[in-house]
């Protein structure tokens, strides 16, 4: 045998032993991270936070990518404040370095970190409420954060969430198919010092809100905050430059027995974008939201809002329309709120323009309809039949409610007057909603 088939035969012995070195070696290298770091890892942080204690499944690390992989984590307190769960976890790009010091040169070991999760899931004894979230893309590079199919929800249904209260609750329920966070400060957000973001994209987001109004308000309930508040309460710096929700919905109920069906608005195919959301700078900044979406299915409505940001007062001012539509897409609400139903009755269109100072609404709301004209039904049955039902349903068409407001010859009609205070357990959207409420009742004399 020639020397060169020697060399080769040579080269290709130690390339196969190279290659079960190396396979042998990330073998024992998984299998004692697994026996030994991982535990090491878990001892650590129940030492350090004796309050919590985390599980964490079969780990896997691969030297070309650089990449932690996690079966799972689950990380629990002690006490069942708290349940966090994750299906599968990806850690890449960490300085190796970083690793071997035990993170001793701060964030620049990140710099080009990524990190991965499906299937998290957040709960609490304390909270009737879980979260969910299918997937969360976090990358240092890039600045960003995306995640899917996220849920916030109570897991035991309305039934458990209302039943464990004697007084009246809200109940949210809140799905967001897509976010996505662009421009966003790493460093700050790992310090604890803030939370900066040059943009905030939400896709189809639906919230449900539903109010158990069968049950009396409790006086020590905490009060809802309002953005100005919220924004106030945060410690650390916010700012977000923009923010957009595309194809959203937004249904409130408000349910009047237990079991029964609840009165409710919906807001479809919903387009809201914000600017200059933050919690520090000119005392004299504002947050600017406008918004548009479909009204029970019916009409256009559109929202034009400015709030102070730098005050703990709850002050904003906010106008808008509403298109021509049927009136009678309002007995989903009515019925089962008002006992009236509309039978007929056409808008033409509506305008409003609100300011709230200290927590008080008013302004004026215009609105051009004609031929209204509604029966009072039975609050049980829903029946319109019934003597007393039908003479005042009598009385209200034809001498009380204003059937038609449409311009004179001089082109004047009734201006409603908006007048509305908020009240202990009113939360943001119910201050809106209220509001307006209130000059729709001035306008029609209801």
């Amino acid at each position: 045998m020639n020397s060169k088939k020697i060399a080769a035969l040579s080269g290709l012995g130690i390339g196969i032993f190279v290659l079960i070195c190396a396979i042998v070696f990330l073998n024992c290298f998984n299998t004692f991270m697994d026996k030994v770091v991982k535990p090491k890892v878990t001892d650590a942080i129940h030492k350090a936070y004796p309050a919590y204690s985390i599980a964490i499944g079969h780990i896997r690390y691969s030297f070309m990518e650089n990449c932690f992989d996690f079966d799972s984590v689950a990380l629990d307190a002690v006490n069942g404040d708290l349940s966090a769960t994750v299906g599968r976890l990806s850690l890449s790009g960490v300085d190796r370095l970083y690793l071997f010091t035990g993170g001793k040169n701060g964030l620049a070991g990140l710099t080009k970190a990524k990190l991965d999760a499906k299937n998290i899931g957040i709960g609490s004894n304390r909270s009737p409420y879980a979260f969910l979230c299918k997937r969360l893309r976090a990358s240092l590079p890039d600045s960003s954060i995306e995640a899917d199919s996220i849920r916030y929800y109570p897991p035991a249904g309305d039934v458990e969430f209302f039943k464990g209260s004697a007084f009246r609750r809200t109940r949210f329920k809140v799905i967001i198919p897509q976010c996505k966070v662009l421009g966003l400060g790493f460093p700050e957000l790992l310090q604890g010092k803030g939370y900066r973001a040059r943009k905030i994209r939400i896709l189809g987001a639906a919230l449900d809100i539903l109010v158990n109004k069968e049950k009396p308000a409790a006086r020590e309930t905490s009060i809802p905050l309002m953005p100005n508040e919220a924004l106030a309460s945060i410690e650390g710096i916010l700012e977000v430059d923009s923010l957009a929700i595309a194809d959203g919905k937004l249904k409130y109920g408000e349910r009047f027995a237990a079991g029964a069906e609840p009165a409710f608005v919906t807001f479809d195919a919903m387009n809201v974008s914000a600017e200059g959301i933050a919690n520090h700078g000119d005392p004299k900044s504002r947050i600017v939201i406008r918004g548009q979406a479909k009204f029970m299915n019916a009409g256009t409505m559109k929202v034009f809002m400015t709030i102070p940001a730098m005050t703990r007062e709850f002050s904003i001012h906010y106008s808008g329309s509403l298109s021509g539509m049927n009136i009678s897409a309002l007995n989903s609400y009515l019925e089962p709120g008002e006992q009236i139903r509309i039978k007929s009755g056409v808008l033409q269109g509506a305008t409003y323009d609100i300011i709230v100072n200290s927590g008080r609404a008013a302004g004026t709301l215009r609105a051009i309809y004609e031929n209204l004209n509604f029966a009072v039904i039975n609050k049980n049955t829903g029946s319109e039949k019934g003597l007393t039902n039908r003479i005042v349903s009598f009385i209200a068409n034809n001498f009380k409610i204003r059937t038609s407001n449409v311009p004179d010859k001089s082109g004047s009609l009734k201006i409603g007057k908006v007048d509305f205070s908020r009240k202990r357990d009113t939360t943001f959207l119910q201050f809106l909603w209220f509001s307006i409420r209130s000059g729709v009742k001035d306008v029609i004399g209801y």
